[in-house]
């Protein structure tokens, strides 16, 4: 038939390029290492969630809402932008933490996980050019997301001593702050408790963040998911409640993160409504709603912990519960890793031109059956190389998953660095040494071959997998720099 589309010459779909707004969005690096754990049957202790059951009493409600399908406001569409229980109950409960009147109506919006509580706010607010101040090393979302919106991602780095011991030695400089500051200067992201660090900014460090965010007329997304996970006596200091700073930022928080739900994706934001207008706008014609059970069960939990927390606030999930299981397991998992001849900082709460941890933990995983997280997967480009000597190991783990990675994997990579270091340190370097000064029998010649030719096939297995010649030829003579 004349003109019909079997009349077109065949293209093939690469003669469309992507939309300019993803060109520059990189792999996750969650994509990655959570399919090379899984390829590799790998222990994973570098992503972010609990392998333990969830909360009883969190599920007992679910199966609740579950045997009652007669409740059709229960597991039909509710209200888009929040379930009204859920909305409720989060009103009440930054009602509380911020110090402020939360209407459910107007201030809560209820979305799926915290990734789109994010996503919705850069999409809403930024303008192409619009920058973003963002505090480096920051969760690997945040610049793919405010790149696709147009806005322009401006790293400020959080500096760290050369021999940290806890992740409060990472400190914000806030004249850096200031000197990134410019007339296209918007918005700034802070992450409080930070990922990946698990850092917990004081009251000082977020006040000065609030001068400036004052002074410049910026709007703050207060990333605050881990909200719930402070632990020692330390004090959460959300930045909405500090005088002023309400007005002109949207908290973000998360039902997986509070309730060790992560599969279940709710999360949402809190703000005056007139900062949350358009974030609903897109919610609306994107989302429309999320899912009813789960939001039910999330607001009877919450309602719960209310209640416990008015009457004896001992036995609250949210302020007991969690942070027991976190400092005992953050505590195991550091004793682990020293064992190994790591260096852990403790939280308060084709590759060649890749960083040297991604290459490392590529490694690990394949070769030791051990999955981790590369560090610098959570910098800007810009500081990436200056910031690839750390791993990001997560200790929300089962005593049985840490036993298991104790006993076999980190055991044995303990013994190969040992080993490695040996053959370098101990035996190769000095008996070269020695024997350029003087005549060796036989014996003391047929142990240097011996010693070279393990050191050499070492350090070629080594230049193989992290095909980084300088690196190994640094290492003959110290110990690996990874910490």
């Amino acid at each position: 038939m004349p003109g019909s589309y079997r009349d077109f010459p065949p293209k093939s779909p690469q003669c469309h390029r992507f939309a300019e707004r993803v060109e520059d969005v990189k792999p996750s690096v969650w994509v990655e290492f959570t399919g090379l754990a899984a390829e590799c049957k790998a222990v994973n202790i570098g992503q972010g969630f609990p392998d333990s059951p969830m909360p009883r009493f969190v599920a007992r409600m679910l199966e609740n809402v579950a045997q009652h399908p007669e409740r059709t406001d229960w597991h039909q569409y509710s209200r888009g932008f929040g379930h009204p229980r859920l909305t409720n109950a989060l009103a009440k409960v930054y009602s509380s933490t911020l110090g402020v009147n939360v209407n459910a109506q107007t201030n809560v919006l209820v979305t799926v996980g915290a990734y789109l509580s994010l996503y919705y706010s850069f999409m809403g607010w930024l303008n192409n050019g619009d920058e973003v101040i963002v505090l480096d090393p920051a969760f690997d979302c945040y610049v793919p997301q405010i790149l696709m919106a147009g806005g322009v991602p401006i790293p400020v780095v959080l500096s760290l001593p050369a021999d940290p011991k806890s992740s409060a030695d990472y400190t914000l400089n806030v004249k850096t702050i200031e000197e990134k500051i410019s007339e296209r200067t918007k918005m700034i992201v802070v992450n409080n408790p930070h990922n990946p660090t698990g850092k917990l900014f004081t009251q000082e460090e977020l006040e000065k963040i609030a001068d400036i965010a004052g002074r410049h007329n910026l709007l703050v997304v207060a990333d605050e998911v881990y909200e719930w996970h402070v632990y020692g006596g330390k004090k959460m200091m959300r930045f909405a409640s500090l005088p002023g700073m309400y007005e002109r930022t949207i908290t973000i928080g998360s039902a997986g993160k509070a309730f060790s739900v992560t599969g279940w994706k709710l999360g949402w934001s809190v703000a005056p409504a007139e900062l949350l207008e358009p974030l609903r706008r897109i919610h609306q014609n994107c989302v429309f709603t999320c899912p009813t059970p789960i939001q039910e069960a999330v607001a009877e939990a919450f309602e719960k912990e209310l209640e416990i927390l008015k009457t004896n606030p001992a036995e609250s999930y949210l302020k007991k519960g969690i942070t027991l299981d976190l400092i005992r397991q953050r505590d195991r998992m550091a004793s682990i890793l020293r064992s190994a001849g790591m260096k852990p900082i403790i939280p308060d709460s084709d590759e060649t031109n890749d960083p040297l941890d991604f290459r490392f933990v590529r490694w690990m995983c394949r070769e030791k059956k051990l999955a981790m997280i590369p560090n610098s997967a959570f910098y800007t480009d810009i500081n990436k190389q200056d910031n690839d000597h750390f791993v990001r190991v997560c200790f929300f783990k089962t005593a049985n998953m840490v036993e298991n990675a104790t006993e076999t994997d980190l055991k044995t990579f303990k013994d190969f660095l040992t080993q490695y270091n040996a053959v370098a340190e101990q035996c190769f370097i000095s008996c070269i040494t020695d024997f350029t000064t003087r005549t060796v029998n036989n014996a003391e010649d047929q142990c240097c071959s011996n010693c070279l030719d393990k050191f050499l096939k070492m350090t070629q297995r080594m230049s193989l997998r992290f095909q980084e010649h300088q690196l190994i030829q640094n290492e003959a003579q110290e110990p690996l720099g990874l910490k």
